[in-house]
């Protein structure tokens, strides 16, 4: 493949969306409220729109006949490269929350600075996505201040939550190799550089919600290399049944 790395690189972007995505549309009739319900789908669906976006590009780039539900649908496991942090179940509504909390973040600042690449189709994509994660931040993180500054079992719960999700938000500042090598050639974005702003934006508003930022000093990673979770493997299997029960399956 001449643009491999490239390839890998979209992957590596798009897969996270993907895993969330389907985080999220998991919680399709099980939310709070009808409203946060539905606020919950459209992030699920937002996301979906943006992966449609990158595998498109990556199909394309890889001129091996693959198309777009191949990449998404067809590939085992330990050729997903999304971070641990977005396969994580949704244990209850506050780790739900707090997972997209601890995602968004990151992913607002990511995409602002990957509207800057060289590779005009990267940049379109990330324009067109930062109204719509933006919108994804504003709400996960409204909702940590409910939960944080509300009941005494919500402020357990959520405080519980973001303790334990904690251990894999220092992944997504690991560079791979595909990585690196874009930041060289301008068209991806330099991870390590968002680190400190992430967790100062993360621990405002977990003040704001007088939550308590975790001290562990422990992380866990290994998802960039297609090292995941048991989660993942029961994610896929509910992701993936229709294409592998009807093969080539259209509309």
């Amino acid at each position: 493949m001449k643009n491999e790395n490239l390839y890998k690189y979209i992957l590596g972007i798009a897969d996270n969306s993907l895993i969330l995505g389907q985080r999220m549309g998991e919680l399709c009739g099980h939310g709070p409220s009808l409203e946060t319900d539905i606020a919950c789908t459209n992030i699920s669906l937002d996301l979906f729109g943006q992966v449609r976006s990158f595998y498109q590009y990556a199909a394309k780039i890889a001129g091996d006949g693959k198309t777009e539900d191949d990449i998404a649908m067809l590939r085992k496991e330990r050729e997903y490269v999304n971070v641990l942090l977005v396969e994580q179940p949704n244990t209850n509504f506050a780790y739900s929350i707090g997972r997209q909390f601890l995602f968004d973040v990151y992913h607002l600042l990511f995409l602002k600075e990957l509207e800057k690449s060289k590779d005009l189709t990267l940049s379109a994509i990330a324009t067109k996505s930062i109204k719509e994660v933006s919108y994804h931040q504003r709400f996960s993180s409204d909702w940590i201040k409910r939960l944080g500054d509300g009941t005494n079992e919500s402020h357990q719960k959520i405080q519980s939550a973001i303790d334990d999700l904690w251990t894999y938000t220092d992944e997504l500042f690991h560079q791979t190799g595909a990585d690196k090598a874009m930041v060289k050639e301008g068209i991806g974005v330099n991870v390590t550089t968002l680190k400190d702003k992430y967790y100062h934006l993360v621990k405002n508003v977990l003040v704001e919600s007088t939550l308590k930022t975790p001290e562990s000093k422990y992380f866990q990673k290994g998802g960039k290399q297609g090292i995941h979770t048991e989660h993942l493997g029961y994610l896929l299997a509910e992701l993936q049944y229709m294409q592998r029960a009807y093969p080539n399956m259209e509309w």
